[in-house]
């Protein structure tokens, strides 16, 4: 979703084109656009779409998703739980390798995954209700054991309807003993056990461009179907498309706003715009002055009350995008656009300058309301009107921030020091609204960036995470949700559509339900293979 800056004020791809055979890229290779990852390249540091785009072609996990969301066991042959939900047992095909050749073993799931909690990267929130970590994951995870060289079994603390579909997120990836001997080597130089390899050591020219080929050690359901994959990071999603016009980029599953309107005509019968499970959201942290407590409470009722959604969707997006209802995304099961208290995500001036009095009783407002947004990322437009909007409502100042890159806004979302409320959102590692809500608002959670804490939350999540069925799972995420309304942690502003298109250089081109391409099903067109 979101584009890094390159090294050159050119567009990347016009040098990348007159290099690509001299550099020994494979003129065959599909060009995607993509994003310099926050991160080395491992399963439990990567939490962010640049990486994760990466990640998902070069490992494969216990089951996969089909294109619809459905989990299909993979690198499992069988994941049985016992009668209780609380044990599962499972059992790995015996054929399957990584790209070094090594045999992809039961210990390569279990040393991974507690490589992950024990040094507590960024994904160990994913593990939380297995038995050995704390609230937030962390811990000697001795809820995994290994039965054999292909079995192991997980051990819960409470039972769990949905392990199995969570099991193809790729937190839950195996590393192979070389990057489990070391992990700083690996991050950098990935050796997984997808569809994909890296071409070489030094495949990942960072800030530029990653260039991968298909695994000759492969042997599952998604086998690559070209010559390979080349993912340039651009230093702007104009640049990206100004490249696809031009045929020097293949695919590119974003567009800027100056092209929201029209790429559906210039790329006619190449191009998709259909809902997928994501949402963009706008975080105000717990910490700022004048957002802790009532006066917070009271002021992000003001603020989400004071943003016009179906304008902006319509003048910005050309509808391409959808205003939000709740904090999950309408694809997904459990879905509700009918829950208490969401009136407060609708447009209503009058009521958000009555809330923005009774917080202004309790401390006068000063200074500017500020959106920290990533200028690599085609935010501008939308964020200008929303402070447009804000600003008319309130009568306050309010102007976006802008901030350089993904990565760097990510960096300075971590240590606290961004200042202002920024522009956030979230695709579905898993099809299930319980990932839309644990990572983000559980307190001490992986994703949760704008450090919100609230018990009654966290427990109706831990409920619901051990609930019987996913029907009543998802009603009593429900209830939670209602919290999240009252206390809007984030501001839901719109679902996602997958607004992507491609050259007529390329066929079989698929989006599937997390609004990403089905990069192994891509093939060049018979008349542009060289």
């Amino acid at each position: 979703m979101n584009l890094k800056k390159a090294w050159l004020a050119i567009p990347v791809g016009a040098a990348l084109a007159l290099t690509a055979c001299s550099s020994g890229i494979n003129p065959n290779a599909i060009v995607l656009n993509g994003s310099e990852p926050q991160n080395p390249l491992l399963p439990g540091q990567t939490a962010e779409t640049g990486g994760g785009k990466i990640l998902t072609q070069i490992f494969s996990e216990l089951v996969r998703y089909d294109v619809d969301g459905n989990a299909i066991l993979d690198v499992a042959e069988s994941i049985e739980p016992n009668d209780d939900n609380t044990v599962w047992t499972v059992k790995l095909h015996q054929d399957r390798k990584f790209s070094d050749g090594t045999p992809v073993k039961a210990e390569n799931f279990t040393r991974a995954w507690k490589l992950i909690t024990s040094e507590n990267q960024q994904q160990a929130s994913f593990f939380s209700d297995f038995a050995g970590t704390d609230k937030a994951g962390v811990g000697d995870l001795s809820g995994v054991e290994v039965v054999d060289d292909y079995t192991f079994t997980i051990t819960l603390k409470a039972p769990s309807y949905d392990l199995f579909s969570r099991l193809g997120y790729t937190a839950y990836a195996p590393l192979p003993n070389s990057t489990l001997d070391n992990p700083e080597a690996g991050g950098q130089n990935p050796v997984g056990n997808g569809p994909y390899k890296l071409a070489s050591k030094n495949a990942w020219e960072h800030n530029v461009k990653i260039y991968l080929v298909p695994n000759e050690n492969y042997v599952g359901d998604e086998k690559a179907q070209n010559e390979g994959v080349l993912i340039k990071f651009y230093q702007s999603m104009d640049a990206a498309y100004n490249d696809l016009k031009a045929g020097n980029l293949d695919v590119m599953d974003a567009m800027p706003s100056a092209a929201i309107g029209s790429y559906q005509d210039t790329f006619a019968g190449r191009s998709v715009n259909q809902p997928y499970a994501g949402i963009m959201t706008l975080t105000i942290p717990q910490y700022l002055d004048h957002f802790q407590g009532e006066e917070g409470q009271l002021r992000r009722q003001a603020i989400s009350m004071a943003i016009n959604r179906d304008e902006i969707t319509e003048q910005i997006y050309s509808k391409t995008r959808t205003p939000a209802k709740d904090f999950t995304a309408p694809t997904l099961e459990g879905y509700s656009e009918n829950l208490a208290g969401n009136e407060v995500l609708s447009y209503n001036p009058d009521k958000a300058k009555e809330l923005w009095a009774q917080a202004d009783a309790i401390a006068p407002w000063d200074g500017t309301f500020e959106i920290a947004y990533n200028s690599d990322g085609g935010h501008k437009e939308w964020v200008e009107a929303t402070t447009n909007s804000i600003k008319n409502t309130l009568g306050i100042s309010a102007e976006g921030k802008p901030v350089v890159d993904f990565k760097t806004l990510l960096a300075q979302e971590d240590d606290k020091t961004i200042g202002a409320a920024f522009r956030s959102g979230w695709q579905a590692d898993y099809p299930s609204i319980y990932n839309f809500l644990q990572p983000l608002y559980v307190t001490k959670a992986a994703s949760n960036k704008g450090e919100y804490s609230n018990p009654e939350f966290d427990a109706l999540i831990t409920q619901a995470g051990s609930a019987a069925t996913a029907e009543d799972g998802n009603m009593i995420m429900q209830q939670a949700e209602e919290i999240l309304l009252k206390d809007l942690p984030v501001i839901p502003l719109w679902y996602y559509n997958a607004n992507g298109a491609w050259s007529e250089k390329v066929d079989n081109v698929n989006f599937d339900w997390r609004g990403q391409p089905l990069v192994y099903e891509i093939t060049k067109t018979p008349q542009d293979k060289k």
